[in-house]
């Protein structure tokens, strides 16, 4: 209640008055001062929070322009302040790298979620090739005998036909899963080894949507802004998405055969775990998880 009202004071009153008197002092603005005394995801994540709360139209819109439109928003912050070009050569530069990181997370949150609204259509030629595609990377020496058989379950799916365990992630699911047991197919074929395992083992493909719903709802939430911010200089992309999913996978595999659960019946009990754990890991400003292998 304490802190929630403060932020409402400090929003609506003090702010104002607390960077009038650093303009003061300084001769500089907010953003101004946030590029010179700040670095990687905490610079840029403190340059959004400044153009959201600030009451200037022209900043406000700065944190939802397409990036084609980042080159002119910039010229457009820099005329509003008053900042001179060659009195701060740096400011353009970090301000546009800002700014690209911020409408490149909107627009990674957009395409991810686009994939995930597309249910799996077994009657769709690319959606049943890349579902054959991941029967082929993890088990390239065993054949499958038909479209619909038992054989899927060696895999980690639920039934006899897989598209039903699609229906909470759609497309994305499956499209996770290929990716990482295409570019990380040895790490792939190790953890389905594990998930076979006699007494703590699980079922790889499920865990595996799991998980992409995991990364899902870390990007939906702003959670994995940060680590963005720090690992990728402009615009993360897909690319970056899938490679964080597979960060997950490793890690989470590592995790389940630490903590030794008694039984999969643990499973929703020990995900909540990891994924609190994740979230912990993200809070730090210098965060960037990458892959270990």
């Amino acid at each position: 209640m304490l802190i929630s009202m403060w932020r409402y004071l400090y929003r609506h009153f003090f702010r104002f008055w607390v960077k009038w008197i650093f303009r003061m002092v300084t001769r500089k603005c907010e953003l101004q001062r946030i590029c010179e005394g700040f670095v990687g995801g905490e610079r840029t994540h403190k340059i959004e929070n400044a153009l959201t709360l600030s009451k200037n139209q022209v900043l406000q819109n700065a944190t939802s322009v397409n990036r084609s439109e980042v080159e002119e928003c910039v010229e457009d912050i820099m005329k509003e302040k008053n900042i001179k070009p060659k009195k701060d050569r740096r400011f353009k530069i970090c301000m546009k790298a800002c700014l690209l990181q911020i409408s490149g997370y909107k627009q990674l949150y957009l395409d991810v979620e686009n994939v995930r609204k597309r249910p799996y259509d077994s009657n769709n030629q690319h959606h049943e090739e890349l579902l054959m595609k991941l029967w082929r990377l993890l088990m390239p020496n065993e054949k499958l005998k038909a479209r619909i058989t038992k054989q899927w379950s060696d895999i980690g799916f639920q039934g006899d036909d897989p598209k039903t365990d699609f229906r909470g992630m759609g497309l994305l699911g499956l499209v996770n899963l290929v990716y990482f047991s295409e570019n990380y197919t040895n790490e792939a074929h190790r953890i389905l080894s594990h998930s076979n395992h006699p007494t703590l083992g699980y079922s790889y493909a499920i865990v595996g949507i799991n998980l992409t719903e995991m990364a899902y709802s870390l990007l939906k939430s702003d959670a994995l802004k940060v680590h963005f911010y720090n690992s990728v200089p402009s615009s993360p992309t897909m690319e970056h998405f899938h490679q964080f999913y597979c960060y997950l996978f490793i890690e989470f595999d590592k995790f389940w055969f630490e903590e030794e659960p008694e039984s999969i019946m643990y499973f929703n009990q020990y995900r909540e775990k990891f994924h609190e754990k994740i979230k912990r890991l993200l809070l730090d400003y210098r965060v960037v998880l990458t892959l270990k292998i």
